[in-house]
């Protein structure tokens, strides 16, 4: 049984009949020009159909439609096959081969052995003894039918235009030529009808697979950028990044200060030894978030979205101000607030350092660059005295994962609570070394960003130059 063609949604990587499927309809295109040149006539799909000597049978519902079974079952999906029948009353097989399309999805399949339909939505083809099946097949691909994501297409399908050529022969030549080139199996160097048009398409269709390779490997490039900044990261927090120095004032002494100048009442429990992650420098020391910094969650004028609080002078950061872009910093927002709305939220100074506390988009960090309230998906860092906003911004960011994986037990949504943000293991550097941490961290991220931008460019570039191509072709 042959394969139908591949859905148009479907994007060709580096696989030489992925990328025949995916580019079909421009091949198609260059041959109908090419036959149009040659004074070839065109007539409509409807006009070449042929009526079929059957009754199309009802097609099955889901629940008639098996893993296992005596019949294929064929539909409308982009898979060729959607699984098995024993309904022989169903079965189609007169009239074979038949071309089956989708009239909702645009998928066409040549068919040439018995099948049975799977659900409704599908047209059955068969074109008449002008036409070559297989001929009739491919060059109703060229055809276009795009003009609608969802409806009915068949009758866009229909009206469209193939080439009719009363040579049987010469059909059979061209279908030659288009299987070989699907399988990129040429026996020999003789032609098969023009070896000119044959010859170009041919160079398409390897050009096509060049530029898809150096797309996959951009791809790959732009995916090990983002692997490397996560191990920036991670080699940041874990002393990795920088040499120490011994003149530093010892990260335990600096524990100590803050300690004393935040007058902690309350205790958080001792680390365990099955925290301690990675082993730290001597001059570096454990401790938990909560005994750094003060974690408040924000809060929102109740009842949510109350025009009343509505509309004032006061930031209001959502969310989502916090997860549009990749910066460092909020540097606006969406909202303001009221007075009236202040009575159930936070109000924070500039640079202030915040974190995304729920929904998917959990543990998303920036810094707010101007005086603002939040809402309860945010939680705020303040009294950060010794320590540098940019390395715990950096730390939290290397930690996403982490409390993804806290925020999720035992609950449905992820949340982090402020007692859980306020447990979190941290190894603390001495702040000098905070400072040159960020300041070689910022200088290799740069460098990565500087090299995406470069291979997003190229990637661009290669695309537009795909495209030109292609549609270079089709003009000729």
């Amino acid at each position: 049984m042959s394969r139908g063609r591949k859905p148009s949604s479907y994007q060709a990587l580096n696989n030489w009949e992925d990328i025949f499927w995916h580019s079909l309809p421009t091949y198609i295109g260059i041959l109908n020009n090419y036959f149009t040149k040659n004074n070839y006539e065109f007539v409509t799909v409807e006009d070449s159909l042929k009526k079929l000597s059957f009754t199309i049978p009802k097609g099955l519902n889901s629940k008639e439609i098996h893993s296992l079974g005596k019949h294929p079952v064929i539909s409308q999906s982009k898979e060729y096959i959607i699984g098995f029948s024993d309904r022989t009353e169903l079965l189609i097989n007169k009239d074979l081969p038949l071309i089956v399309f989708g009239d909702h999805s645009k998928t066409i399949k040549y068919v040439d052995e018995p099948f049975v339909i799977g659900a409704d939505g599908v047209k059955i083809l068969k074109p008449n003894s002008c036409f070559n099946e297989r001929f009739f097949y491919y060059f109703i691909f060229g055809i276009i039918t795009d003009t609608k994501d969802y409806g009915r297409h068949f009758s866009l399908l229909r009206n469209g235009l193939i080439p009719k050529l009363e040579d049987l022969e010469l059909q059979i030549k061209v279908v030659e030529f288009l299987d070989a080139l699907k399988l990129n199996n040429f026996p020999n160097k003789n032609s098969f009808f023009d070896a000119t048009i044959e010859n170009e398409i041919y160079g398409l269709q390897k050009n096509q697979l060049l530029g898809n390779s150096i797309s996959l490997e951009l791809a790959h490039q732009l995916n090990l950028l983002k692997i490397i900044r996560q191990q920036l990261l991670q080699d940041a927090v874990q002393a990795k990044l920088i040499e120490q120095d011994p003149s530093d004032e010892p990260a335990n002494d600096l524990l100590k200060k803050i300690k004393v100048e935040r007058k902690v009442k309350k205790e958080l429990p001792p680390l365990k030894i099955d925290e301690y992650i990675f082993e730290i420098p001597s001059n570096w020391v454990w401790c938990r978030l909560g005994e750094i910094a003060e974690i408040v969650r924000g809060g929102s004028p109740r009842p949510a979205g109350d025009p009343t609080y509505y509309g004032g002078d006061i930031p209001f950061l959502k969310v989502g101000d916090l997860t549009g872009y990749e910066d460092l910093y909020v540097r606006n927002h969406t909202y303001s607030i009221k007075e009236a709305g202040l009575h159930k939220t936070r109000f924070v100074e500039a640079n202030t350092l915040m974190l995304t506390n729920s929904g998917a988009t959990l543990g998303i960090p920036r810094i707010c660059t101007f005086p603002t309230t939040f809402n309860d998906g945010i939680a705020a860092f303040l009294n950060l005295k010794y320590i540098n906003k940019e390395y715990l911004y950096y730390f939290l960011k290397s930690k996403s994962a982490w409390y993804l994986k806290e925020a999720s037990k035992g609950q449905g949504q992820p949340n982090l609570n402020t007692d859980i943000i306020a447990l979190t293991p941290f190894p603390l550097p001495p702040l000098a070394e905070q400072l040159r941490i960020v300041e070689k961290l910022e200088e290799l991220m740069q460098y990565c960003n500087d090299l995406e931008v470069s291979v997003k460019q190229s990637e661009s570039q290669n695309k537009k130059i795909l495209q030109q191509v292609l549609r270079e072709a089709l003009r000729k």
